[in-house]
């Protein structure tokens, strides 16, 4: 995402399209901690890497991707909150009913 907007730095990073800016400011309070989580996340991913890489375990990757699995949907969420605090309450006193529709699909890929 474009710092400050909500349009995507590119639709094939993304795996999607976004056919409309947002133009209020993109910043939340929880940013700095999503951050840190991801760059843990993708550490504990490389460690999961290299422990494919030397044989160990199948259980034990198994439950250290289990770990990975619960990181990224907890930060997730905290996305997914931040999302609807600041960027929905925005659109809805905006009227941008696009927005709306936009985070319905957004849900639909998170839980799948």
């Amino acid at each position: 995402m474009n710092e400050n907007t909500h349009e995507p730095v590119s639709p094939a990073v993304s795996g999607a399209q976004h056919s409309h800016p947002h133009t209020h400011t993109h910043s939340h309070e929880h940013t700095k901690s999503v951050v840190n989580r991801l760059s843990r996340a993708i550490g504990h991913l490389e460690s999961i890497k290299k422990m494919v890489e030397s044989g160990r375990d199948c259980s034990e990757v198994l439950i250290q991707l289990s770990a990975v699995k619960a990181a990224i949907n907890n930060t997730g969420k905290i996305i997914l909150q931040d999302h609807i605090e600041h960027c929905i309450v925005d659109a809805v006193e905006h009227g941008d009913q696009e927005a709306i529709k936009d985070l319905e699909k957004a849900i639909d890929r998170f839980i799948k």
